[in-house]
């Protein structure tokens, strides 16, 4: 594997680390997640054909590219009140806009 190709891969590896984390989340009973990426990209990086270790690459780029898409379409037809109820996004929102401003809202009782 080139210097180049080395380098395409550990950007790839951490970002597809970082939308693993980010959207399927980073609990004890979601870590086989983690553990396959790690996996595959050790068992790949002992390959010796460049068009092979390339494709690899793509792919895994365009996995990233995948997951951080359908999770952004979610936000976005959340944003569109497409029949879903928004009061846990608006609370998310609301807490955001306090924090800005340096405050905390306080939790609402709930018998």
């Amino acid at each position: 594997m080139s210097s180049q190709q080395a380098l395409a891969a550990v950007k790839v590896y951490r970002d597809l680390l970082k939308a693993v984390k980010k959207h399927i989340g980073n609990e004890d009973y979601k870590k086989h997640f983690r553990e396959y990426v790690t996996q595959e990209f050790r068992k790949n990086c002992q390959l010796s054909d460049p068009s092979l270790v390339t494709q690899k690459i793509k792919l895994a780029n365009d996995y990233t590219f995948l997951l951080n898409s359908v999770h952004h379409h979610k936000d976005l037809l959340f944003s569109y009140n497409i029949a879903v109820d928004r009061s846990d996004e608006m609370k998310r929102i609301l807490g955001k806009s306090a924090a800005s401003v340096g405050l905390q809202l306080p939790e609402v009782y709930q018998p």
